[in-house]
């Protein structure tokens, strides 16, 4: 049964999800000023790249002995210490000079969003159960979706000010520090599952299809920005509205979920999800003129929206309670190992075929792994049948 928490609780729980998938874009903008800044260092488009994936990387790393700290030290003081680091390891890029010291201070930022995530997802499974944790996890992703917005149009008006100054987006934490130490309550529980339990078989592959889910989700913040930029010669400015309209369209997809979860299992709604990116991507090849972005990104973000609720309530449907942080750590370390390696496995891809091109074979492959899939599955259906 759903148990009976504040509208404060509830209002806590949403502004700490807006500070955990997508805060790592609020730099996204200033990659390719990076380049100009630190000419002289050598491998900067690369380095400049790690500035959103070094997070990941620390979070992918470290999530697991994280998860291990929330659950000795609590969700609530978990919570207070995440946002407290995250807003000084965020802002450090308004003063540090050494790139590799700015790179560092990344780093650091991604232990925060580690605990920030695993404490924001299991208290989600803590308060809710059922249709009524469906309906409250599309709210918690369209959130994750307003943050990507707010992380992404703050940092591209404040790029094209000073390459600096979307650094003090991440000084929201401190807000949003006294929602926390007020409102977040927290429940226990006493252990009643075996050993043999304790890492259930079925979350294996959820683990997997996050890490995939957002190594091509992530090529949105990594590679289009380049695209917009270097090939369309894009301002800031309106590279982060063009990506924040997917951002809302995300939004959307995470609030259709609780609406598809009626009609499709959990694994369709993973292909569903992902042929709705791929066909994106093969609309972002098409494009000629600057505007049509507004039209082809969302497409994206709609996929995206749907995949990410998906995934934490396949987790959530078979995680025991006992074992929730511990398993919501392993979600959270795949979904930003999927980020750290995205630019990793794409940059070839891209070096290849060019950024326009790029995105035409990123969705014509999507599309053929994707259908190859669907063979597969309706092919052990007529066995399981037969």
């Amino acid at each position: 049964m759903t148990k009976t928490i504040t509208l404060g609780t509830k209002i806590t729980l949403l502004l700490l999800a807006m500070m955990t998938m997508m805060s790592n874009v609020a730099v996204v903008t200033i990659l390719p000023r990076l380049s100009e800044v630190y000419a002289d260092v050598p491998h900067i488009a690369f380095l400049s790249r790690m500035m959103i994936t070094l997070p990941s990387l620390a979070i992918a790393i470290l999530a697991p002995f994280m998860g291990n700290m929330v659950y000795r030290h609590g969700k609530r003081k978990s919570a207070i210490f995440g946002l407290l680091f995250f807003s000084l390891a965020g802002t450090a890029g308004l003063y540090l000079d050494s790139i590799y010291a700015i790179l560092a201070s990344r780093f650091l930022l991604g232990i925060a969003i580690a605990v920030l995530m695993i404490v924001s997802t299991s208290l989600i499974g803590d308060y809710f159960q059922g249709e009524e944790r469906h309906k409250f996890m599309g709210l918690q992703s369209a959130f994750v979706s307003i943050g990507g917005i707010f992380f992404i149009v703050g940092g591209g008006v404040l790029s094209d000010m000073d390459w600096r100054y979307p650094f003090a987006i991440y000084g929201m934490g401190f807000v949003i520090l006294f929602f926390a130490m007020k409102y977040i309550v927290e429940y226990t529980y006493q252990s009643n599952v075996t050993d043999e339990e304790e890492v259930n078989h079925r979350l294996y592959p959820i683990y997997i299809m996050a890490f995939l889910l957002m190594a091509v989700f992530y090529i949105l913040p990594t590679q289009f920005p380049y695209l917009m930029i270097n090939a369309f010669h894009a301002t800031g400015e309106k590279t982060g509205l063009i990506i924040a309209t997917a951002f809302v369209f995300n939004a959307i997809g995470a609030l259709s979920f609780a609406r598809l979860k009626r009609h499709f299992d959990f694994p369709t709604i993973y292909m569903i999800g992902m042929s709705i990116i791929a066909l994106g991507f093969m609309g972002i090849s098409q494009v000629r003129e600057i505007n049509w972005f507004f039209i082809v990104t969302p497409i994206i973000g709609l996929g995206g929206g749907i995949l990410m609720t998906n995934m934490t309530a396949w987790l959530l449907h078979y995680a025991h309670s006992t074992k929730r942080v511990k398993a919501t750590s392993y979600l959270t370390s795949s979904f930003f190992l999927g980020q750290f390696f995205s630019p990793i496995l794409t940059y070839p891809i891209v070096q290849y075929f060019g950024i326009v091109d790029f995105f035409k074979v990123m969705g014509i492959g999507l599309l053929v792994v994707l259908l190859l899939a669907l063979v597969w599955k309706l092919f052990n259906r007529k066995e399981t049948e037969a």
